[in-house]
């Protein structure tokens, strides 16, 4: 990235964190007492949420606040709390990825994606990353006819015609469990990225509390990581990514954003995993093709095959540092 570039972002970046925290206090101050979540835990949680909501608005995301959706000033057509799918989004979606596809084969495919065959996680997530990278396979009738073809849940060719949405924070019912994960990352109202955010104390202890609130979700809330392709930490300006299956220790940082030039002095790992991870064509690329599931017995494993530029402090150099 030229200097050039890099400034104008900066600047982009600058005037986005400015109408973000106007939009925080508005929010904030709307919500009745009691139900605002946008603070808790305090000014480091929600300077972390500003700093990420920021760099998904300058990459082009669509940014909603939690508090704006359920005072009616947003619809994402999601009708409870319960709903982890935005089926209103991933319908229309759908249609405008799929246009010579009938609504039967919009419907066919839908029903499967958001229709569960196993009560294992990994198991359900393998099969929509399948669903994701190979399309959903259908049959419908035509002229009189069984015709077989496929639904394109994401559009490679055209970035526009996929829908780029990341809410703070997003509550979720399971059962008698509440959780209100910091941010989700929509793709065409499929929850495909969660984040957790943790206050900056002691490093490690720290990044293994986001750690352990990850597990928390996972076990409680399991419908949401059944779309699940990456799991994020922030802690302060730091920031590590991972999967459903990650150890503490396999959750690393991102060194680079576009994996040619390294950052500019004082770029923080949170904007650059945001910025290298899920800048859109990135983030496409690296769903179809750098995860795996390595099969080992009765056991599966998750992995997010990174190249090394992107793990390591310096091109020459092999070893993580910053643990």
């Amino acid at each position: 990235m030229n200097p050039a570039q890099l400034k104008k972002i900066t600047v982009k970046a600058s005037r986005v964190t400015r109408k973000l925290r106007r939009r925080f206090d508005l929010a904030q101050s709307a919500m009745p007492l009691g139900r605002s979540k946008l603070r808790v835990g305090g000014a480091s949680r929600e300077a972390i949420a500003l700093s990420l909501l920021t760099w998904f608005e300058v990459i082009g995301y669509t940014v909603l606040l939690e508090p704006d959706i359920a005072l009616g000033k947003h619809q994402i057509g999601r009708s409870s709390y319960s709903d982890v799918v935005l089926s209103q989004r991933l319908h229309d979606a759908l249609q405008k990825i799929n246009p010579k596809k009938p609504d039967e084969a919009i419907a066919a495919a839908i029903h499967q994606v958001t229709s569960t065959e196993s009560s294992n996680l990994l198991e359900n997530n393998r099969r929509f990353h399948t669903f994701l990278t190979n399309g959903v396979e259908v049959e419908y009738l035509y002229k009189e006819k069984i015709v077989h073809d496929k639904v394109w849940l994401i559009d490679t060719s055209n970035l526009l015609n996929n829908d780029w949405l990341a809410i703070h924070p997003l509550t979720v019912v399971e059962g008698s469990h509440v959780h209100c994960p910091d941010v989700v990352v929509f793709i065409n109202g499929l929850p495909l990225a969660v984040i957790v955010s943790i206050q900056p104390s002691d490093e490690q202890a720290t990044f293994k509390e986001g750690y352990q609130r990850i597990q928390t979700y996972i076990e409680q809330i399991p419908k949401l990581f059944s779309y699940n392709t990456f799991l994020v930490i922030p802690y302060g300006n730091r920031a590590r990514v991972g999967t459903l299956t990650s150890d503490w220790q396999e959750f690393l940082p991102w060194r680079t954003i576009d994996g040619e030039d390294f950052p500019a002095k004082g770029a923080t790992e949170l904007e650059i995993l945001i910025q290298g991870i899920f800048d859109k064509r990135r983030f496409l690329e690296q769903v179809l093709h750098l995860i795996v599931f390595e099969e080992n017995g009765s056991s599966i494993r998750k992995k997010l095959l990174r190249r090394p530029f992107c793990t390591t402090q310096y091109p020459k150099k092999s070893s993580r540092q910053g643990w």
